[in-house]
């Protein structure tokens, strides 16, 4: 509505905004996404940061409705190229045990956002002589503690890697495009697979949250304070099921885990909905601990199903269209809420039974989403520097010593687990310790395969 005001425009045109958004965060996850796979995780990524910072000052200082519309299809294009890019750094040498809780976690930095941005819109909107712009200003200075931090991170050890085994080849860039073309050919059906299902996915979300403070609002007649503290209590148990689900997903397995809270999200509808008191907090977190905790396991779950020299590409893009697809999920439930009025407020105020509409809508996304990851695959434990067509494009020597390497690497860790605990249970001195990791060294060196030295190298 500020921005309404401020540009003279109704607020149907200032959502053209958002839709920009929704509509050109794919074509940067594309671009981001390729980049990245072929030039690396870290730098792409600060560019990507530092577009989206340019972007975001530049929404707070637009003066006419023509350049707001212009500033934001940009930052869509900005702030599409990030997911993909995030999961991949994230997730690629996680060692396979603890994949589940850190994805769960990733995942859930998504609701601990939106708590942030609940509170910093409370204390920077409207405070100050530039109203809604304050808001834009200060969201552009989260990213350059990230992109600091990241300047300190060397590449993920898959990458390199990954990088090693190109070079092997007839160079990079002949590699890089023959291993598209295999992981194209191998891989298309599961890319549509993964669309659908991240369709399924966004619009779970979306249609859970997006038209859900509307509903208390309007329907419920909540107050300001009241809506945002049954959203904060939402989102805390979204983050809550994000990672016990994320965590949980590493014993029960990927498919299993989204199944379950598919089930327990049907099973709360009835009160998320139909409630009509103060009850329907105590809904709408165990709601969105089931839906969250479905998310929790999509980062790791996109990552083992994706070609590996394509992951940050494919997990971004699959991610974003079907941001796009369920980009309507809001208008959707809202269309169809006013075909159930109630009787207006005193105030002459049209009222609607939305929380009907929203339990109806999400019975048919989980729904969907069951049968989905049910027939779907999973591929929980994947080794993440698996070849994926890069064994057809480069010596079959290169591609065998690689393997070989990855074999040595987790015989050394295996190792050095085993005399970690060794040493835990017995109470080993300093000196004993120091013994312990000779021994490491002297096991490692007779396991390894000496045709490992040149992509050792390498990387």
């Amino acid at each position: 509505s500020d921005l309404a005001e401020e540009f003279g425009k109704s607020k149907t045109d200032i959502t053209w905004g958002i839709t920009l958004v929704l509509m050109l965060r794919s074509v940067g996850s594309i671009i981001f996404g390729l980049v990245a796979d072929r030039y690396g995780r870290k730098w792409p990524w600060v560019v990507n940061n530092l577009l989206f910072i340019i972007f975001e000052l530049a929404t707070g200082f637009c003066n006419t409705y023509e350049q707001f519309l212009g500033v934001r299809a940009c930052f869509g294009i900005a702030m599409g190229g990030l997911y993909g890019n995030a999961a991949a750094t994230a997730l690629e040498d996680v060692p396979p045990e603890a994949r589940g809780i850190i994805s769960g976690m990733l995942q859930q930095g998504y609701a601990f956002g939106y708590l942030l941005a609940v509170v910093f819109a409370r204390a920077l909107v409207n405070t100050t002589s530039h109203g809604w712009r304050p808001l834009f200003w200060f969201g552009a200075c989260p990213p350059v503690l990230l992109i600091i931090g990241r300047l300190f991170l060397p590449e993920t050890q898959a990458y390199q890697r990954r990088m090693a085994m190109r070079q092997a080849g007839d160079g990079i860039e002949k590699t890089f495009f023959r291993e598209g073309r295999v992981a194209l050919k191998r891989y298309w059906l599961m890319l549509i697979y993964l669309v659908l299902l991240m369709s399924g996915f966004n619009f779970m979300s979306h249609g859970s949250q997006d038209l859900y403070p509307t509903m208390l609002q309007n329907q419920l007649q909540f107050s300001a304070d009241k809506v945002t503290v049954t959203q904060v209590i939402a989102n805390l148990g979204a983050i809550t099921g994000g990672t016990v689900v994320g965590y949980c997903s590493e014993v029960f397995g990927r498919r299993l885990s989204i199944l379950a809270m598919c089930v327990l999200g049907g099973a709360l509808l009835y009160p998320y909905g139909f409630l009509k008191d103060e009850r329907i907090a105590a809904a709408a977190f165990f709601e969105q601990f089931a839906v969250q905790g479905a998310w929790g396991v999509v980062p790791i779950h996109l990552m083992e199903l994706s070609p590996a020299g394509f992951r940050t590409f494919v997990v971004g893009t699959s991610y974003q269209l079907g941001n796009l697809v369920s980009s309507a999920s809001s208008t959707i439930e809202a269309t169809i809420g006013e075909r159930f009025p109630l009787p207006p407020t005193a105030t002459g105020v049209h009222r609607y039974v939305y929380g009907k509409v929203i339990a109806i809508f999400m019975a048919c996304v989980f729904a969907y989403l069951f049968v989905l990851v049910l027939i779907g695959p999973e591929r929980k434990d994947r080794q993440m520097v698996q070849g994926d067509g890069i064994e057809e494009v480069v010596p079959p020597h290169h591609a065998h010593d690689d393997a070989e390497l990855g074999q040595h690497h987790g015989q050394q860790q295996q190792g050095e687990r085993g005399l970690r605990r060794e040493l835990s249970s017995t109470g080993s001195s300093s000196g004993e310790e120091e013994k312990a990791r000779e021994k490491t060294v002297e096991y490692s060196t007779s396991v390894a395969p000496a045709s490992a030295a040149a992509p050792s190298a390498a990387v």
